[in-house]
């Protein structure tokens, strides 16, 4: 009885990182959708609104969902914290702070902080022309996501509980 509730523990266990492992790779494509979307409404704030970049970060940040909003919320509260910092470098602190919790990775993460290193620093213009080449980067990105999501999450599924399987077999 107890090798059975052993066995079955197991099969749930590896189940479960199978499943958790094949969710990150379905919420990464969402979150650089999301992202894209920060951009472009970060964009329009900054192109049609003549909005100043912090209070166009604030009003970003109150109309997109996660992860995206976190981000401009601790861009935001970085820029009116003591000592002054620079855009540049509340940008980088805050894509280093909230990219644990996300999905996604490094070159998503390269994009972000390379648009950091542009926006604040120059006219209108040149900051719109910024966001739509992040904006076009993270796209190409979104759909490598897209394509790894379709090719590995249902064979990390299958693998969990495979594994899982193996390991009940070899233990009794």
């Amino acid at each position: 009885m107890v090798k059975l509730i052993g066995a079955a523990l197991i099969i749930f266990a590896g189940t479960m990182i199978g499943w958790l492992q094949a969710a990150r790779y379905a919420a990464r494509p969402n979150q650089i959708r999301q992202l894209i979307h920060a951009l472009q409404r970060l964009e329009t704030e900054i192109g049609y609104g003549f909005t100043p970049l912090p209070e166009a970060i604030a009003r970003c940040a109150a109309h997109v969902p996660e992860p995206a909003a976190s981000l401009l919320r601790d861009v935001n509260g970085r820029l009116g914290g003591a000592g002054e910092p620079s855009f540049r470098e509340s940008w980088e602190a805050a894509v280093a702070a909230i990219w644990p919790n996300t999905a996604m990775r490094q070159p998503e993460q390269a994009a972000l902080v390379r648009l950091g290193h542009n926006l604040g620093i120059s006219d209108r213009e040149d900051q719109l022309k910024h966001l739509k080449l992040a904006a076009q980067q993270l796209a190409f990105e979104e759909e490598a996501a897209r394509q790894d999501s379709a090719r590995y999450a249902k064979m990390w599924r299958s693998l969990g509980v495979l594994t899982a399987a193996l390991i009940v077999i070899l233990i009794l």
